[in-house]
């Protein structure tokens, strides 16, 4: 049964990255940077502290890092401890995908899918009640993400469960702020 979802796996990822041409690589290399996405980062701690008490805003912003780390931490322990290969270095299909970037470490899951949508749920969970518009920013982790395989560095499944990961995270450290905001944040 997993050997069959692996392979459909690989499927998937052959058929979506040979979407792929030398046109449209260089705009993709420069969405897979984080960079490339500080604008929105500085935006959203931006919006965290508008209309809002300094304290509760701090305490968002705290809230915001401390997932983050904890996202990119439970990312490198599980590529470590799984060390599933990246498609580019995968033998059985790196000569039949497009391998735009080449990445060295491991694959399952990815980073820039959790932390991305770590980063967007939070900015939904903490801003939904002040910016209608809140849910567009999860154009962010959808192009973030796809940018892994139109590369040839990650799996869909990596991407899948890397967005989950990020999605439980982020619900997790919400209700944890919620927990101490309601016995120490006084707005």
């Amino acid at each position: 049964m997993l050997e069959r979802l692996l392979e459909i796996d690989r499927q998937v990822l052959i058929y979506l990255n040979n979407f792929g041409s030398d046109t449209y690589d260089s705009f993709w290399k420069t969405i897979t940077k984080f960079p490339t996405w500080i604008p929105l980062f500085v935006l959203v701690i931006v919006l965290l502290f508008w209309r809002e008490s300094v304290k509760t805003a701090i305490s968002k912003l705290i809230t915001y890092i401390a997932v983050l780390l904890v996202v990119q931490s439970f990312v490198t322990i599980t590529k470590n401890g799984i060390g599933r290969l990246r498609p580019n270095n995968d033998e059985t299909i790196n000569q039949i995908i497009r391998a735009v970037n080449q990445s060295h470490n491991f694959s399952f899951f990815s980073g820039h899918a959790a932390f991305s949508f770590c980063f967007a749920t939070m900015a939904v969970l903490f801003l939904k009640d002040k910016i209608k518009l809140i849910h567009l920013i999860y154009i962010f982790p959808i192009l973030f993400s796809f940018s892994r395989i139109y590369l040839g560095v990650h799996f869909p499944s990596d991407i899948i469960v890397g967005a989950l990961v990020g999605i439980i995270f982020a619900f997790l450290f919400k209700g944890i702020y919620n927990y101490f905001s309601s016995k120490f944040l006084i707005n």
